[in-house]
């Protein structure tokens, strides 16, 4: 006998996801103690480290519940993979075009001239070629894990203070 605390340990998820998949029904609602406590057992685990696998390769409650739904149909599983390979292909190439944007903005004569960038400047050009916050922060932690010192010159460079260079590299190591 599994409870929700032990499972969610056991699985490596918070409390409230596991709650969350029972409601929405990705899990089955469990028996119930005499005490009124929730009662998982080993299989109801394996279903959770199931979900957990599929989530950690980006697909979406639906996707999963798909999945479920279609058990003994491998086709079925097999076709949402296959389009949430395609849409990785497409994330990944708006990826590299932002690399080239960069690229050719790093180029640009401005910003040669270390008094002309700020922070802020460089965060407006970034929005101008289309950047997310997301795709910044992810622009940041490919640059610390590919070029760490260039990254703390590059930081430098547009005069953030000290601090908050700590703050940018580590949330890039760790993420955001």
């Amino acid at each position: 006998m599994l409870t929700v605390t032990k499972l969610a340990r056991q699985c490596g998820i918070s409390r409230t996801a596991l709650l969350y998949y029972e409601s929405i029904g990705l899990i089955r609602r469990p028996a119930r103690t005499g005490g009124n406590y929730r009662c998982y057992s080993q299989a109801d685990a394996e279903r959770l480290l199931e979900i957990r696998a599929y989530r950690k390769a980006g697909l979406t409650l639906d996707d999963i519940r798909a999945i479920f739904a279609s058990r003994g149909r491998q086709t079925d599983a097999r076709k949402v993979l296959q389009r949430r390979l395609v849409e990785l292909d497409a994330e990944i190439g708006s990826l590299r075009a932002h690399q080239q944007a960069i690229l050719r903005l790093l180029g640009h004569k401005a910003l040669g001239k270390a008094e002309m960038i700020t922070k802020e400047k460089w965060v407006s050009i970034m929005k101008g070629c289309g950047f997310t916050e997301d795709q910044m922060n992810g622009w940041h932690a490919e640059f610390e894990r590919s070029a760490p010192e260039e990254h703390q010159e590059f930081l430098e460079f547009l005069h953030i203070p000290e601090a908050e260079i700590r703050t940018i590299r580590q949330k890039s190591r760790t993420g955001f």
